[in-house]
């Protein structure tokens, strides 16, 4: 696992052991930001349910102004602290020490773009979307990685499913504010 591109390129991530944490596939990563690309200049992110922190990192990397990483597992975050510290990125990152649901009650930031990939199979996404879609800001994209076959919510809050990508055994499905039209 290693970062893409940007000034953190080619640096190397640790990943916690055992299988609580599931890496994003380069694939869906290199898809994830392609989606993003011309919105990470200078923006706020939230890894929720960090893991590794690979996903923040690379929004980082790629020109994200600061991230909060949270993840509920002692050893995830102190692999997203050495990951953070390898790519040189750790004084634009925040690592919460929580669970999900837990952070976005006491939340005070507005955020640009959400990163979500929880663990396959557990169905966490649907419980989080509609406080998370609270605190991003109106021209904010959250953007979840999940199964293929998981189905999601087709609104969160005001938040709206926006598109669906498949890679392989994984789905990147986006959530954008209803923008009026003119």
């Amino acid at each position: 696992m290693r970062v893409i591109t940007g000034t953190a390129r080619g640096t190397r991530l640790e990943a916690p052991e055992g299988l609580a944490t599931r890496p994003t596939s380069d694939m869906a990563k290199e898809a994830m930001f392609s989606i993003l690309h011309f919105e990470l200049a200078e923006a706020v992110v939230l890894d929720l349910f960090a893991g590794s922190g690979q996903l923040g990192i690379e929004a980082l990397s790629r020109g994200a102004k600061q991230c909060v990483f949270v993840d509920r597992e002692r050893a995830a975050q102190e692999v997203i602290r050495r990951n953070l510290a390898a790519a040189k990125l750790a004084d634009r990152a925040r690592v919460a020490a929580m669970e999900a649901q837990s952070f976005l009650l006491g939340a005070r930031e507005r955020f640009d773009i959400a990163l979500l990939d929880p663990p396959y199979g557990e169905n966490l996404i649907p419980a989080v979307l509609p406080k998370l879609a609270g605190l991003m800001k109106d021209t904010g994209v959250i953007v979840c990685e999940t199964e293929k076959n998981e189905e999601l919510p087709e609104a969160a809050g005001e938040f709206l499913l926006h598109r669906t990508y498949r890679y392989g055994k994984a789905k990147i499905t986006t959530y954008r504010k209803r923008q009026e039209e003119e």
